[in-house]
C-alpha cells in the first residue's frame, strides 16, 4: 500500500515549503524522474506572437538610414500631437485629473467595462436623436487601439475575414491576423478626395466577411466623408448584411469648410461600433483613454455581442481609473474654444503645406480636410533612381534630414504621409528642403524618356 509522508519546511520571513515524498515498497522516487519523459527546455513564441506583424515598424526600422548631420532632424512622422510642445491639452483638462488624483476616490479596481458614471458622461456627450445611446451601450477602453482589438475579436472568428481601407492605419491588419482573421483591401480614391471605390468594396464582401471598418476621418488620408457617400457605404453594408466597426478617433477634427458625421447618425438598420477616445481630440494619446459605443437600433448584435465585449474587457480589467475618474469633467469642461484653437492651427498647417508641396514638381499633395495629415502622390516617373517610395524617404532622411512615412507603410506604394502637428516654421522648414530635395533629383519628361531609351537599348 502506498504512503505519503507531507513535511512543512520554513523559517523566518519565508513562507513554508511543502515536501512531498512518495513512498512505494520502501523506496523513493526521485522528483523529476517521470516515467518515460526525458526533461528537456522547449521554450517557443506562441502562434499568435508568430503572426503579429506592425508594417509600420517592420519598414521603418528596416531604413538604415541616417540623416543629414548638417541638418536637424525634422521628424513629419509619428501621429503624436504632443511631440512638440505646441498643442498643449486645455488647462480644464489636466485641472481635472489633478482634482480626481487628489481625491483618493479612484486609486482602485473599477469595473472592466469602466464606472458606471464614467460610462453615463461618455453616453450624455455623445447621445443624439438620431443615434440614441445610453451607459449600457458604453464600453471604456484601454485607448482607441484597444476599442478596435475588442471590437474586432468580439466580431470575427479565426478563418473569416474584415474588409480594410487601403491606404489605412496599419494597426487594423496587425490586429486581424494576430487573431487568425483574413484582411481584405478595398480602394480608396485619390482623385475623389479617397472616397471608397463602393464597386470594388462590395465585390469583396463574401460569406466569410465578418465586419467592414470604416475610418473617418482617416488616418492616413486626412479625408473625410461627406453625409451622402456614407449613405452610399451604410447601403452597401445594409444589402450585404455586414456591420461596421466605425474607427471614429479623429471624429470631430474637421477644417471649418467641411462637416462631420458621425456614421451611426445617418442609419437605423446596420449595426455599428463605433471606437473613439480622448487621444486625438483633447491631445492626450499617452493617457489611454478609449471607449466603443454600440449603435444597434435593430437589436441585430442582441445581447451576444453586447455579453461578449463584457468578457473580453475582463481580459486586463478595464483601463485607467483616474483618467476615468476625470472623464465627465473633460468632457463637459473642455471649453469650445479650446477645439477650435486646435483646428485652426492644424487648418494653417495644412494649408501652408499644401500649397508648398502643390509647387514641387513631381509632387502631388492630396488636400485633407480633417485629422492630422496629408498624403503626398510622388510621380515615381520622374525620379528614376529611386525604385519606390521607401527609397524616396530614405535619401529625403539622409540628405535632407526629413522623415516622412513611406505609404507603403499603408500599402498604398509611391505615396508619403506627413504630419501636419508640427510648428508652423518646422512645416515651412521641411517643405523648403523637400523642394530642394525634389529638385535635386526631378527629371522632365524628355530626360525620363532619353533614360528608358537607354535602358531598352
Amino acid at each position: 500500500m502506498d504512503s505519503y509522508l507531507i513535511q512543512m519546511n520554513g523559517h523566518g520571513d519565508h513562507a513554508p515549503m511543502l515536501d512531498v515524498h512518495l513512498k512505494n515498497t520502501g523506496n523513493t522516487i526521485s522528483p523529476g524522474k517521470v516515467k518515460g519523459r526525458k526533461p528537456r527546455w522547449a521554450v517557443r513564441a506562441s502562434e499568435m506572437s508568430k503572426k503579429t506583424f506592425n508594417p509600420v515598424r517592420a519598414i521603418v526600422d528596416s531604413m538604415k538610414v541616417e540623416p543629414n548631420p548638417k541638418k536637424a532632424m525634422i521628424s513629419l512622422s509619428l501621429g503624436d500631437p504632443t511631440v512638440f510642445g505646441n498643442l498643449p491639452t486645455n488647462d480644464e483638462v489636466t485641472r481635472a485629473v489633478k482634482e480626481v488624483l487628489d481625491s483618493g476616490q479612484y486609486n482602485g479596481y473599477a469595473p472592466s467595462v469602466g464606472y458606471q458614471s464614467c460610462r453615463e458622461a461618455v453616453a450624455a456627450f455623445y447621445n443624439c436623436p438620431e443615434a440614441p445611446l445610453k451607459a449600457q451601450d458604453v464600453i471604456l477602453t484601454s485607448g482607441c487601439s484597444q476599442a478596435i482589438e475588442l471590437a474586432l475579436a468580439v466580431l470575427a472568428n479565426p478563418g473569416q475575414n474584415i474588409l480594410v481601407p487601403r491606404p489605412g492605419f496599419s494597426l487594423y491588419k496587425t490586429l486581424a491576423l494576430s487573431m487568425g482573421i483574413e484582411v481584405k483591401l478595398y480602394n480608396l480614391l485619390p482623385e475623389k478626395a479617397w472616397e471608397i471605390d463602393l464597386e470594388h468594396l462590395e465585390s469583396l464582401v463574401d460569406e466569410k466577411t465578418a465586419c467592414l471598418i470604416v475610418n473617418n476621418p482617416s488616418n492616413p488620408c486626412g479625408s473625410v466623408f461627406n453625409k451622402s457617400h456614407l449613405q452610399e457605404i451604410l447601403a452597401v453594408a445594409s444589402r450585404q448584411c455586414v456591420p461596421i466597426l466605425a474607427d471614429e478617433i479623429y471624429g470631430d477634427m474637421v477644417f471649418a469648410d467641411c462637416k462631420y458625421e458621425p456614421i451611426a447618425t445617418l442609419s437605423t438598420n446596420v449595426p455599428i461600433l463605433s471606437c473613439g477616445g480622448l487621444a486625438k481630440r483633447w491631445l492626450v494619446p499617452g493617457w489611454r483613454m478609449g471607449w466603443i459605443l454600440i449603435h444597434d437600433r435593430r437589436d441585430i448584435f442582441g445581447n451576444e455581442i453586447r455579453d461578449g465585449l463584457l468578457r473580453l474587457s475582463q481580459r486586463i480589467l478595464g483601463p485607467c481609473t483616474i483618467v476615468q475618474g476625470a472623464l465627465e469633467r473633460i468632457l463637459h469642461r473642455t471649453p469650445p474654444e479650446f477645439y477650435h484653437n486646435t483646428l485652426s492651427i492644424l487648418k494653417s498647417n495644412a494649408d501652408l503645406c499644401y500649397a508648398a508641396l502643390s509647387a514641387i514638381p513631381g509632387l502631388q499633395p492630396v488636400r485633407p480636410a480633417g485629422a492630422m495629415y496629408l498624403m503626398v502622390e510622388i510621380e515615381m516617373e520622374h525620379f528614376p533612381e529611386f525604385e519606390n517610395d521607401v527609397e524616396f524617404t530614405e535619401r529625403l532622411i539622409s540628405e535632407q534630414s526629413v522623415f516622412c512615412l513611406p505609404a507603403t507603410c499603408f500599402e498604398y506604394p509611391n505615396f508619403f504621409r506627413v504630419v501636419i502637428t508640427v510648428p508652423e516654421e518646422m512645416i515651412l522648414e521641411a517643405c523648403s528642403r523637400i523642394q530642394e530635395f525634389c529638385e535635386m533629383h526631378y527629371q522632365g519628361a524628355e530626360a525620363v524618356s532619353y533614360t528608358h531609351l537607354e535602358c531598352d537599348k
